[in-house]
């Protein structure tokens, strides 16, 4: 008799309670998927998701007349929304079963076995995986070209992110030539921790949508509208799983594994061929104590019989293949309490609440507070001073609060309420339309100066060396300095009346004043502090503009034309350059000697600007690098793949798909002959 068939003759009827908690289960893990898959916002953690899913798999499995078709434990994901194209999976997406104990995984290999008919003592083949903690996709190459990807969906119909994919730089745009002529590959993009604190940063500072870990910036930048905002995220990819794949014949995982790289597809290094359970758990063991050394997040390991015959052998589930499970780490969450709420005041008026914590270790850190990150934050999670929060370390990046135990709330506590003035200043704060953040608006305010001048002598942007936080405050407090350019009019004399310091240290940082007045151009950009401007985007300008004054006297439509400047960026921009006081500071930055060193490749006009061309086949008259420079010269760009946002595709001989996919679009189609003519006559 079946396995199925047994359970359902001896298992006992379910009462009107295991019934209804069954059906309340169901809308709380629905409600869960929808926040986690669709819209990148979930709002409890993966350990509480857990601890539902199991909680109704155990009443499904002990009670079976229970299962519903559209049960949860019978799907994967949540359905598609509509705000892209449904991208259909040749073969469907499956979501893995969790182990959450080493008990577990023995649990899985004795089924495992049952089914394939093995005793004890036959060796079964393991191949251990690091369990990423991102977003899956699906990528579709044909004849060895991307032609397409989507999320998983509901494991059978994901969205289609074709357009974003495409801007991620580790993923290949051809695979080698050995390729099979159609092949659906299997990953994971995730965010590593260094890229999540910038985007967190800047978004902080910039009155932007704030992240809560990296697996939330991963999906949510995967599924942005608007692809040149996919484009400066750095995001990353490791390929592990196939789909549909027309002329493969991989002998087992390792085999498969050892194939992507070969074709030119980023795999984990971090693999292991076990030869038994025992080494299963040897590796599920070590890696639980080197994950926080890793520079992303993994929240487990995955473990799979290697073999594709056992494989097949044996089979899936509903959602779920039986040859693979997911050994979930317990998550790195401990309870502390709110001391305290602080708002502090970022370079461009933010107001940031942060909460302070009673000191608690998480994962070998002492965690003693927790950006609450904007006032809608705060509201939301309703964190109060006095509470009992669960905590978690974000990507070993920032502290977060997961959740408040409000059963332990003191009976006196108070919702936090914002400041309606800055804590700073005393000015009364503002709130624009569309924004997550409270702002202070005076230009005088002392945090923000205090905030813009360790911004400008940060490594990464002026890299004034020796001039730390502590000598920015006591500038701003004595009143030197009163904006960025202050700083190359300072003495020895007035730095030598700052605490702790010696007539040494004074002449090196005045030298180093000096010698940060040549930096590159993109440099002096991003130390202006320009709302939305960060490194990428800095770069970009200094490319397109070469000199500051351009980039100052530029419309909004001419720097929304700019690739990866968006229009809200464009108008921030412009708005910054038609403010009269900055306008003075950089006047006084000028007169004071700064003199950036100009962006080498600055285009020489500005006749194609905003336009994107691509170019395909081969050129006879010209190499592509030299096409591609001549359009960067006269202010275009240059693409790899064509779209509705490209102006011209220029054609050579034997050109292909992109030649094709322009003619879909309706993109101009020139010869190289009228390429050279267009350029010649500008």
């Amino acid at each position: 008799m079946p396995e199925t068939e047994l359970t359902a003759q001896t298992a006992p009827r379910a009462d009107t309670d295991a019934a209804e908690r069954a059906e309340a289960l169901r809308a709380q893990i629905r409600r869960a998927n929808a926040l986690y898959y669709q819209r990148d916002a979930p709002e409890i953690s993966d350990a509480a998701y857990d601890a539902l899913m199991r909680e109704l798999k155990t009443l499904e499995e002990t009670y079976p007349e229970l299962v519903t078709a559209d049960s949860p434990t019978q799907k994967v994901g949540a359905e598609v929304v509509t705000t892209f194209q449904p991208y259909p999976h040749r073969v469907g997406m499956l979501s893995l079963d969790n182990a959450f104990s080493l008990d577990d995984l023995k649990t899985w290999e004795e089924r495992s076995r049952r089914r394939l008919g093995m005793d004890a003592e036959t060796p079964i083949e393991y191949i251990c995986e690091l369990k990423i903690d991102g977003s899956a996709v699906s990528l579709t190459y044909e004849n060895g070209v991307f032609a397409g990807g989507g999320t998983r969906g509901n494991g059978e119909v994901g969205e289609d992110i074709t357009l974003n994919l495409r801007t991620i730089a580790a993923l290949p745009r051809h695979l080698s030539e050995d390729a099979p002529p159609l092949i659906e590959v299997r990953g994971e993009i995730f965010m590593s921790h260094q890229e999540f604190a910038r985007i967190n940063g800047e978004a902080e500072e910039t009155g932007g949508r704030t992240f809560a870990n990296p697996r939330n910036a991963a999906a949510g930048s995967l599924r942005q509208k608007d692809p040149q905002i996919t484009a400066t995220r750095k995001l990353d990819v490791f390929l592990y799983a196939v789909g549909a794949c027309e002329g493969c014949d991989f002998a087992n995982q390792y085999d498969l594994l050892q194939t992507y790289e070969r074709w030119g597809l980023a795999t984990n290094p971090n693999v292991r061929v076990c030869g038994n359970l025992d080494e299963v758990l040897t590796f599920v063991e070590e890696w639980g104590g080197r994950k926080e050394s890793l520079p992303y997040d993994i929240d487990g390991v995955v473990v799979k019989v290697n073999s594709f015959a056992l494989q097949r052998e044996l089979g899936q589930v509903s959602r779920s293949p039986r040859w693979a499970i997911a050994y979930k780490y317990p998550a790195l969450q401990v309870r502390t309490k709110v001391e305290a709420i602080e708002v502090n005041v970022g370079r461009t008026g933010a107001l940031t609440p942060v909460a302070f914590l009673t000191p608690v270790p998480v994962a070998g850190v002492i965690v003693s507070r927790a950006t609450l990150h904007n006032e809608d934050e705060i509201r939301r999670k309703d964190v109060r001073v006095g509470d009992t929060v669960v905590i978690q370390r974000a990507g070993e990046v920032i502290p977060e609060i997961v959740e408040v135990v409000t059963s332990e709330r003191p009976e006196d506590s108070a919702p936090f309420a914002m400041p309606t003035e800055c804590p700073s200043c005393q000015t009364p704060v503002e709130r624009r339309e569309g924004e997550a953040v409270l702002r202070c608006p005076n230009p005088t305010c002392p945090q923000k100066i205090r905030q813009q001048l360790e911004h400008f002598v940060s490594r990464n942007a002026m890299d004034i060396e020796g001039l730390g936080e502590r000598h920015v405050a006591q500038l701003a407090q004595l009143g030197l300095v009163r904006d960025v350019a202050d700083l190359y009019t300072l003495t020895k004399e007035q730095f030598l009346t700052l605490e702790r310091m010696g007539d040494k240290l004074a002449t090196k940082i005045l030298a180093n004043i000096e010698g940060s007045k040549t930096r590159p151009l993109a440099r002096v950009i991003f130390g202006l502090g320009i709302r939305h401007i960060g490194e990428r985007s800095s770069e970009i300008l200094a490319q397109r503009f070469g000199t500051l004054d351009k980039l100052a006297s530029a419309s909004v439509d001419d720097l929304a034309g700019v690739f990866e400047i968006g229009r809200t960026t464009a108008e921030s921009i412009a708005e910054y350059f038609a403010d009269a006081r900055n306008g003075e500071t950089l006047r006084k930055l000028e007169a004071n000697g700064l003199r950036p060193e100009a962006h080498a490749s600055a285009p020489q006009s500005d006749a194609l600007a905003g336009k994107a061309f691509v170019f395909t086949g081969t050129l006879a008259k010209m190499t592509r690098e030299n096409a591609e420079t001549t359009v960067k010269r006269l202010g275009g760009r240059a693409s790899g793949s064509v779209s509705k946002q490209t102006a011209y595709v220029v054609a050579g001989e034997n050109a292909g798909s992109k030649r094709a996919k322009a003619q879909e679009l309706g993109v101009p189609i020139l010869t190289e002959d009228e390429f050279i003519a267009m350029v010649d006559a500008l």
